[in-house]
């Protein structure tokens, strides 16, 4: 069975967690439609990476609540 040596300190063991902490997103502006986006990534909003539109967004659809 596998029972630690010795005792792991408070100090030690908070020491180990310090690199656990999430981190809070670095979201940039996209240069096309202004749109918050992750940086390096497709924005969601219009498609654009780099100035290009790479992904063809479609218009959004109206959908009637009573055929859903």
């Amino acid at each position: 069975m596998a029972v630690p040596q010795n005792r792991v300190t408070r100090s030690r063991r908070n020491m180990r967690r310090s690199h656990d902490a999430l981190v809070a997103g670095n979201p940039a502006e996209c240069p096309n439609c202004g749109e918050l986006k992750r940086p390096h990534h497709v924005c969601g909003a219009c498609g654009h990476y780099d100035s290009r539109e790479v992904v063809a967004v479609s218009k959004e659809v109206d959908v009637d609540e009573d055929a859903a």
